[in-house]
């Protein structure tokens, strides 16, 4: 199982940005589906992005426009730069890491808060 390391949370105002990091042990990263979920209290977990190991990219609707995940394979790390942040993204955000058979491992997460 691959170990994920989450940093970057914090608080920050409504309108800003924050740039979050996982970053994996191992070696087989660069064959990793990277995935960031986040999940505030009270309320379901929400995929919010998704890259493959091909770099195509997935978006929730409810960030489209505002998020972009990268990764970067040379560091094994997946990043998710978050701008035009609302209160409404306040959860804490982890990252999984999907092998090809489809297990997961995720990390245990940063938390992000919007203040208003």
């Amino acid at each position: 199982q691959v170990q994920l390391v989450e940093s970057g949370g914090g608080l920050v105002q409504a309108g800003g940005s924050l740039r979050l990091s996982c970053a994996a042990s191992g070696s087989f990263f660069s064959m990793y589906s990277m995935e960031w979920y986040r999940q505030a209290p009270g309320k379901q977990r929400e995929l919010v992005a998704t890259i493959s190991s091909g770099s195509s990219t997935t978006y929730a609707d409810s960030v489209k426009g505002r998020f972009t995940i990268s990764r970067d394979n040379a560091k094994n790390t997946v990043y998710l730069q978050m701008s035009s942040l609302k209160p409404e993204d306040t959860a804490n955000y982890y990252c999984t890491a999907v092998d090809s058979s489809f297990r997961r491992s995720r990390g245990q997460g940063t938390q992000v808060t919007v203040s208003s």
